[in-house]
């Protein structure tokens, strides 16, 4: 089977955020950059189904330079090639022109099965993976937990939790699945991975490669506009409550909720 998977590299969740002076944006100057952990999901699992029917898995991404580590980290993990669209006129846009971009980069490569993650962990919007199946015309089976490819390989059955239930889904392929947490347990690149993965081709295109038109890219042409950035307030500190018994350190809970967080 031909798998292609849709990477986006995303700020590591335990790097200190800072928001820039105007507030549009976030400092990008010391952050470590890792892959969007939703990502990682659907690389397994694109792994996973290479392993079974054979064939090639793509890892598509657009970005600058840097999203090659994150690439060559997927190649590591046992993915064939890469595919890199880095194009300054990309430069803050939002979501939808990214899913244009991508589905251009992939419409005239031979695929079965497209995989990325249910959302990315930076911006939360969960929009990439439904766009590109719009744009390329195929079904799109999102938050998926479970996948299982007919022994034809012309149909994909997937579960989606729903409101503690299961939701279970059936769709011709080709089709687009976006990958939610619990689908697998994504492995480590090896050694060997590592060194393979220096020699796996890795083609990098820019928009005018894919025969789009940059004057429809970049900040200034964004449907969905950064009004402002703010951090969370800060909370305020925890108190420990102390008590010789379970039933003191019950009484003086009680007593703090009811006077001071006035929830009871």
């Amino acid at each position: 089977m031909n798998i292609i998977v849709f990477l986006k590299q995303v700020p590591d969740t335990e790097t200190q955020i800072r928001i820039t002076e105007d507030k549009s944006s976030i400092v990008k100057d010391d952050i470590k950059w890792i892959i969007n952990p939703y990502d990682e999901f659907a690389i397994e699992e694109a792994l996973r189904i290479k392993e079974k029917f054979g064939g090639e898995v793509t890892i598509v991404s657009a970005g600058p330079k840097r999203v090659v580590e994150s690439i060559r980290t997927a190649l590591a993990m046992g993915a064939d090639k890469g595919i890199l669209i880095n194009d300054p006129a990309l430069d803050d846009s939002d979501s939808l022109a990214y899913a244009k971009v991508l589905s251009q980069a992939v419409k005239d490569l031979p695929y079965d099965i497209l995989f990325t993650g249910q959302r990315g962990v930076d911006d939360d919007n969960g929009i990439v993976g439904a766009a590109i199946a719009e744009f390329l015309g195929i079904p799109h089976l999102a938050v998926v937990t479970k996948v299982e490819i007919s022994d034809d390989q012309k149909k994909v059955k997937v579960h989606r939790p729903v409101e503690g239930q299961t939701w279970v889904m059936e769709a011709p392929l080709p089709a687009l699945i976006t990958a939610q947490k619990g689908l697998n347990e994504p492995r480590y690149a090896s050694l060997p991975g590592i060194m393979k993965a220096k020699k796996k081709p890795l083609e990098e295109k820019t928009l005018q490669d894919l025969g789009l038109d940059v004057s429809e890219f970049g900040k200034d042409k964004r449907r969905l506009k950064i009004v402002e950035l703010n951090p969370p307030p800060e909370r305020k500190p925890g108190k420990i409550i102390d008590g010789e018994t379970p039933e003191e350190k019950a009484e003086k809970l009680a007593k703090l909720l009811h006077e001071e967080a006035k929830v009871i």
